[in-house]
């Protein structure tokens, strides 16, 4: 009997130690599981704050790339206006003069579009009143369709750069509407203008955006005194001058 005890008694011991055996490797298994676990969540949170700082790295360095983009455009810009101006300057006063001497000659007042022929080209001369509402840059149905009809007839045949020149009167813009879409006046009314016909030039199929220029003026190249309704007439104008194809 106390010998079968004793027999049972170290069974049972030896069946301890196996469980606390066990326990303990269990327990180290899970200790090592999670010092691997944590190991990796550190490695995922570092190359998480490196990505996001090579993100905002390569944001501020595309930042950077579209203001060197805007400054080089801008340069050019400024480059082909002063290029222009020079080109226009050259033959201006005797361009002008050509159409002084040409509108003189008519003996009656101007048309909505008056076509005249000039040494190096010819020039559209558009009342503002077809193309626009006083103030406003938007075209209107008559202006619209008479800008179709004059595509057509530049595409018709061969020409050089057509230059949109757009005009105003000297009376400074009051209206408060106006002057909130045109805070700088007449100037910027004008070239508003002149993009307004340009691009209809070119979305009408027929004209090459590459040929095409504009320019805003102002009240700064009348065409008569400003002293009447009908000069000031004369002088609000958009002008398209299509000079004659090169070689």
């Amino acid at each position: 009997m106390n010998k079968h005890i004793r027999g049972g008694k170290r069974l049972a011991g030896a069946t301890t130690l196996l469980i606390a055996t066990g326990l303990i490797s269990s327990c180290e298994s899970t200790k090592s599981i999670g010092l691997v676990s944590m190991h990796q969540y550190d490695e995922a949170v570092a190359f998480a704050k490196q990505s996001q700082t090579d993100y905002f790295d390569l944001e501020a360095e595309h930042r950077q790339l579209q203001i060197d983009y805007d400054d080089l455009q801008a340069q050019m810009r400024d480059e082909g206006m002063r290029q222009l101006s020079v080109n226009l300057t050259e033959s201006a006063y005797d361009k002008l003069s050509e159409l002084e001497r040409q509108l003189s000659e008519m003996n009656r007042p101007m048309k909505d579009v008056e076509k005249f022929k000039l040494s190096d080209g010819y020039l559209y001369m558009i009342q503002d009143r077809l193309l626009f509402e006083s103030g406003k840059a938007d075209l209107g149905v008559d202006g619209t369709k008479a800008l179709m009809e004059i595509s057509q007839e530049i595409a018709a045949s061969p020409h050089g750069t057509i230059w949109v020149r757009g005009h105003t009167d000297s009376d400074p813009v009051k209206k408060p509407a106006t002057l909130e879409r045109f805070p700088h006046g007449n100037l910027q009314l004008s070239a508003a203008r002149a993009v307004a016909v340009g691009a209809l030039l070119v979305e009408s199929k027929s004209i090459k955006s590459s040929s095409v220029r504009v320019m805003g003026f102002g009240p700064h190249e009348p065409m008569a005194a400003n002293n009447t309704a009908e000069n000031k007439r004369m002088n609000r104008r958009v002008e398209i001058y299509v000079s004659n194809p090169e070689g």
